[in-house]
């Protein structure tokens, strides 16, 4: 964190952590989306759904989330000996892959896997996953808001929950602490509202100051509430990107770096050269790429 004297990490890698996806649970291009937002994207458009890896200070990977795209992303994140997975939530995007893990494919063994207890029984309850577990592929660690827990001797996380659809499970996301800086994964949440009431909190940077973040990663869904056509944000509830910097306006000396990630396909500002993302980077914030890297 800000101000911490550098600390020498263990081992003989620098704990950093990689974005491996940007784009909401269903990717970009959006399978049936035949709209100019997807329409005649290049291989260099395409974005994966929302990803993070972790790379402790022996080299070893921990990967939050498990989507259908992993083999691309671990391609992209250099193949590091996984050690555990951590899950935020259920929804479908977010847990798609971990199949992947399984006898047909990784044939993984005994990873540490970190999700809350509604998302564990919610393993149990799905016959594919409940099979994995009995296979040892997964071994389960139950996670609740403010617990801390030691991937590694200088990477430690802390799961925070937050309002979230919940029809499957409850909603976690995760600090990232290492020796010298600390990260805030936060995918999804319904509302700035209900999140901040419920920790307290009057306002965003008040929140973030409270959770000792250095760095932001935050829900960028979509840029307007009125973006989807056919569905309301009722029905599929994010904070827009254009409330957030509402309620964020400029950056300032001593905020955290603020990074845009979950994008829907039909978003602005997956498009660099669009007005939405000029307006995100004119305040001082930024949108996340994938493969964009951050040391800890």
């Amino acid at each position: 964190m800000k101000g911490l004297m550098s600390l020498t990490p263990i081992g003989s890698f620098m704990p950093t952590v990689t974005l491996l996806g940007t784009a909401q649970d269903g990717g970009r291009p959006q399978p049936g989306c035949q709209r100019p937002c997807c329409a005649d994207l290049g291989a260099a458009d395409v974005r994966h759904p929302v990803s993070l890896g972790i790379t402790d200070e022996h080299g070893q990977g921990h990967l939050i989330e498990a989507t259908r795209a992993m083999g691309e992303q671990l391609k992209m994140w250099g193949h590091p000996p996984l050690q555990s997975v951590l899950l935020t939530h259920a929804h479908f995007g977010h847990v798609d892959g971990l199949g992947l893990f399984g006898r047909e494919t990784l044939n993984a063994r005994g990873l540490n896997l970190y999700a809350s207890s509604s998302m564990l029984s919610l393993i149990d309850a799905t016959p594919q996953w409940a099979l994995m577990m009995e296979q040892g592929v997964f071994t389960p660690i139950s996670v609740s808001t403010g617990s801390e827990h030691a991937l590694s001797e200088n990477i430690t996380v802390v799961p925070v929950v937050v309002p979230h659809r919940a029809e499957l499970s409850d909603m976690h996301a995760f600090i990232v602490r290492g020796p010298n800086r600390s990260l805030l994964f936060l995918p999804d949440h319904d509302r700035w509202q209900e999140t901040l009431d419920h920790h307290g909190a009057p306002s965003i940077r008040s929140w973030l100051t409270t959770l000792k973040v250095d760095i932001a990663l935050i829900d960028g869904t979509f840029w307007s509430a009125d973006e989807l056509s056919s569905r309301t944000q009722h029905e599929v509830p994010h904070p827009p990107v254009s409330e957030t910097l509402e309620r964020l306006g400029p950056r300032t000396e001593g905020d955290p770096e603020i990074v845009f990630i979950h994008m829907n396909h039909t978003n602005p500002i997956h498009r660099p050269d669009s007005d939405e993302h000029g307006q995100v980077t004119a305040l001082g914030w930024s949108v996340g790429e994938q493969g964009m890297t951050f040391t800890l």
